[in-house]
């Protein structure tokens, strides 16, 4: 039985959710594992018609019968994490099994204090942050003076811990951002009011993904944010704080790189995204609304309208390399339906010269202009199709394009937001 991966293939927003929770329902999946990130990300899902959001929680909590993991590359918000279950509780959810690794990192209120403040700091210079605490959580992390789950059960350790963070990050906000310091024991208290309910989720997430593996049992690894934001190959500065390739599942789990069997990346058939940085096919003009306006095009975490462009086959050959991915599952195809000439980029000119592979330099990126080539829309809603056969010919040759010129083959097609309105190709 595999372990199958699922992640972003351009800038986020992609439709992960959806794939995920296709390949929960279609096959009998065990774990659903989040393992990077934090509740800065956002899944949409919708069963039976009904809309549901994830943030923090892997899609997985909407699967019966699925143990939902948050591995130990997650950074989690307690408060995040519990508002979360309640809502999905009073509207009825049948909330399956969750287990939090006692290794994954807690995002406190000061983290989120700092980010805010930082970013207005910045000016002209913003990354666009969710402005969550994500950054200063996983940066606590890496400097040492972070703060894991297991802390939260020992409250000396965790006051020490807390006190080695303030001390620096009190001086920061005091001296340079001229605001009031953090109170120590009003952190503890706020993280200690958590404990008894997080105590009997907690678990060695690694040693059970393992132990499932090792017993046949399926895993499915869901992606946060994106290949193009990843810190160490997306878009830097312009980034998130984690590694959401396939790479970072391995390390955000705790399994090793020869236990994944697939790795599917997914896609839009156009592209979008959220905050800052570069983008070759940004549009600004009538197409870039109407993609937006049809697409529904809003985070679903942030209340942010998403930027719009055309599909960038450059961006999808690069996710395919970076990730060595297996396979892609493209969403909203259905979307495209109305346009009479859909371009899609193939390369970029960069100061006169053609490129077709992603450009080496951040300056190179930004000075990128897209080369285009052409399709003829179908002009139809092809959200009743659930073969390729039943695609008009137009939309097939758009898909068969693009799964030419992507670097891996496709696997299906979305053609709408429900959970059966989906074009399975292999």
């Amino acid at each position: 039985m595999p372990a199958i991966v699922v992640l972003g293939a351009q800038w986020g927003d992609e439709g992960k959710g959806k794939a995920t929770d296709l390949l929960a329902t279609s096959d009998p999946i065990d774990f659903v594992v989040r393992t990077s990130g934090g509740h800065n990300a956002g899944h949409t899902i919708v069963v039976d018609g009904e809309k549901f959001a994830t943030h923090l929680l892997p899609s997985g909590i909407l699967t019966p019968g699925a143990t939902s993991v948050i591995g130990n590359g997650v950074v989690v918000s307690p408060e995040a994490l519990f508002a979360e279950l309640d809502a999905l509780l009073e509207r009825g959810v049948e909330i399956g099994g969750l287990v939090v690794s006692a290794n994954a990192h807690v995002i406190a209120s000061y983290h989120s204090t700092i980010d805010k403040v930082t970013e207005r700091f910045l000016g002209k210079n913003q990354i666009g942050t969710t402005g969550r605490g994500i950054g200063p959580a996983y940066a606590d992390k890496i400097s040492r003076v972070g703060i894991r789950v297991a802390d939260l059960f020992d409250e000396g350790i965790l006051r020490q811990k807390v006190e080695a963070a303030l001390d620096v990050r009190n001086q920061l906000l005091a001296k340079v951002y001229n605001r009031r310091a953090v109170s120590v024991d009003a952190v503890v208290a706020e993280l200690l009011s958590y404990v008894e309910r997080l105590r009997p989720l907690v678990a060695d997430t690694s040693l059970l993904l393992n132990n499932a593996l090792d017993e046949g049992r399926t895993v499915l690894f869901e992606g946060a944010q994106a290949t193009m934001l990843d810190v160490d190959h997306g878009t830097y500065p312009f980034v998130t704080s984690s590694s959401p390739v396939a790479g970072g599942v391995c390390t955000g789990a705790g399994v090793g790189p020869t236990r994944i069997d697939r790795v599917i990346g997914v896609a839009k058939a156009y592209t979008t995204r959220v905050g800052s940085g570069p983008f070759p096919t940004e549009l600004f003009d009538e197409d870039g609304a109407n993609l937006q306006r049809i697409g529904g095009e809003i985070g679903v975490s942030t209340g942010r309208t998403r930027r719009c462009g055309w599909y960038d086959a450059v961006v999808a050959r690069y996710s395919a390399r970076v990730n060595g991915l297996t396979e892609f599952f493209l969403t909203k195809l259905d979307v495209l339906g109305s346009w009479e000439r859909i371009p899609v980029c193939v390369g970029y000119e960069i100061d006169g010269v053609r490129v077709e592979e992603m450009p080496m330099t951040q300056t190179e990126f930004h000075h990128a202009r897209p080369l285009y080539e052409f399709f003829d829309g179908w002009g139809s809603d092809i959200s009743g199709c659930r073969s390729f056969e039943d695609l008009p010919k137009n939309a097939q040759v758009y898909v068969k394009a693009l799964e030419e010129m992507s670097g891996a083959p496709f696997w299906a097609v979305g053609v709408g937001p429900g959970r059966e309105e989906t074009v399975v190709l292999r």
